[in-house]
């Protein structure tokens, strides 16, 4: 892998800001449903607390769009580490301002801080310079392990490399070693599943893939924008009318390039986007208005 990872830099009695990918589902009661993204996360954060490192941890959660709201609150984060070390973890109740000035400067070495939840401030998704700067001003090097989110063009963890060492952590280099190889040498039949909300998250990713790969596997989110470019009923689930055309071009490709492209033959819709919603599986062409698909 031809980047530099946290084992090429000295870390020992520095403070290290850690991008990571705490976006983990919650329930009614604030608990965390699912630890997988938290736990792929620890081999980065023991490596640099068992090399002299003070840790400052800072995540996206949900999708706020830039206001503070309490329910996306990395608050239940910081409490779940800290039954998981079985000693306290620092938390900060901003990501930028004397809060977290404060909160980083006081932070030894073999400490951990999570700061507040960094959409809660737009000039994050807007990639500014000012918040990537004072993001940046909290810690001395710079570690990205949030993979799912590595290639937004976000404040911390695209901006923040203008002002600050940033190197790999362990889950960024192992995700790039197993696509790098699957990528250079393929075993056939190569298959590729892509999800998410949004096609336009994935525009590069759908594009490169469809020359290489036999199979494409759509679902998610994203799986809605195609089948209502292709004139199937959607009925109010999520979508993108904007990308229509694009996701015909997609398919277009796909078609002349001899790639399959499956999306989903059946979705579960519900009336609303709850826990106590009234529910059901029907065929993906029978999604009916004021019934949104929320699995498939």
């Amino acid at each position: 892998m031809n980047k530099k990872t946290i084992e090429d830099i000295d870390v020992q009695g520095k403070k290290v800001f850690v991008r990571a990918d705490f976006n983990v589902p919650l329930d009614d009661k604030q608990q965390i449903t699912n630890d997988k993204r938290i736990r792929a996360t620890l081999p980065t954060i023991n490596y640099l607390l068992d090399h002299g490192a003070a840790v400052i941890l800072a995540s996206h959660l949900g999708r706020p769009k830039g206001k503070v709201k309490p329910e996306l609150s990395l608050k239940p984060v910081a409490d779940y580490f800290t039954k998981l070390w079985g000693r306290p973890i620092k938390f900060a109740a901003d990501c930028v301002g004397e809060t977290a000035r404060q909160a980083a400067a006081s932070l030894q070495p073999g400490e951990i801080l999570l700061l507040e939840n960094l959409r809660f401030h737009p000039e994050e998704e807007k990639n500014d310079p000012a918040f990537a700067k004072e993001l940046a001003s909290l810690a001395d090097v710079a570690v990205d392990d949030a993979f799912g989110c590595a290639h937004r063009g976000h404040a911390s963890n695209e901006g923040i490399t203008k002002y600050i060492e940033t190197v790999a952590g362990y889950l960024i280099e192992k995700e790039i070693k197993f696509i790098g190889a699957a990528l250079a040498a393929p075993k056939r039949p190569f298959v590729a599943i892509l999800g998410g909300a949004k096609v336009s998250d994935k525009i590069g990713v759908i594009s490169n893939m469809i020359d290489k790969v036999d199979t494409i596997i759509i679902g998610g989110g994203m799986a809605h924008t195609f089948d209502a470019a292709k004139g199937l009923p959607i009925g109010d689930s999520l979508c993108e009318p904007d990308k229509y055309d694009l996701a015909r071009e997609l398919l277009a490709k796909a078609e002349k390039k001899g790639v399959r492209v499956v999306l989903p033959v059946d979705v579960v819709v519900a009336d609303k986007f709850a826990a106590d919603a009234n529910h059901k599986t029907v065929a993906v062409d029978q999604v009916e208005p004021g019934w949104q698909a929320l699995d498939s």
